[in-house]
């Protein structure tokens, strides 16, 4: 080959060599590039949040212990009352009648009296046996309960039992009485005929259910019209 030729081969040898090593170097250069971490990015600093708004001052709250009742609102009345009349009930005043000193008040003992068992001052208790009239008008019924007084008590010497009555019953209430005592001794009776009549008894008992006969000592104000008792 002349040396036109060999120089032509010789330049085309070398671009071709060229080429291949710009085309490696390229290749190279995209493999590197494609291998290079990702750009780090800036990490975004979050603003700090804003305050929270102050919470309006709830209004005052009730003192400890104490509960503030909620007023609820007054209903209306759908309709107007209906007004009734009301019979209004008078209190009838009491009448009282005087019952006249010296009247006769019967009555039955509830109790055994005694003189050798009770003494001066006990009390009894009794209910009447008939009903106490003035002017044919019944003041105090037959079967109000009546209260007594023991007035004497002796053992011996001879034995004495005195008793009389002090109150009444009526309605409720109690209304003082003032009776002649009833004496009962253990006298001898002035026409005993033997030695045994003659002597003193020992003791003086008015039996439970005895009647006893008293009289008004002084005048009693009782109330009238009292109904009967059951």
């Amino acid at each position: 080959m002349n040396s036109r030729d060999l120089r032509k081969v010789f330049l085309a040898v070398a671009a071709a060599a060229f080429f291949t090593v710009a085309g490696c170097s390229n290749q190279a250069t995209n493999q590197a590039t494609n291998q290079l971490p990702a750009p780090v990015k800036k990490a975004v600093t979050a603003k700090p949040a804003s305050k929270p708004a102050a919470p309006k001052p709830a209004a005052k709250q009730a003192d400890s212990g104490k509960v503030v009742a909620a007023k609820a609102p007054a209903a209306k009345p759908t309709a107007k009352p209906v007004s009734a009349k009301v019979a209004s009930t008078k209190t009838t005043p009491t009448n009282f009648v005087t019952v006249p000193q010296g009247t006769t008040v019967r009555a039955m003992v509830s109790d055994a009296l005694a003189s050798n068992k009770n003494h001066s001052g006990d009390s009894f208790a009794a209910i009447l046996s008939s009903s106490i009239k003035v002017d044919g008008k019944t003041v105090i019924p037959k079967g109000a309960h009546v209260n007594g007084r023991v007035v004497t008590a002796k053992k011996a010497g001879p034995a004495e039992l005195t008793v009389t009555l002090t109150s009444v019953q009526v309605n409720g209430k109690s209304y003082k009485l003032a009776t002649e005592p009833i004496d009962r001794t253990g006298k001898a009776p002035k026409d005993a005929g033997d030695a045994e009549s003659a002597k003193p008894e020992k003791d003086i008992t008015i039996n439970a259910q005895s009647h006893l006969k008293f009289k008004l000592a002084k005048p009693a104000k009782l109330p009238a019209q009292i109904p009967a008792q059951s």
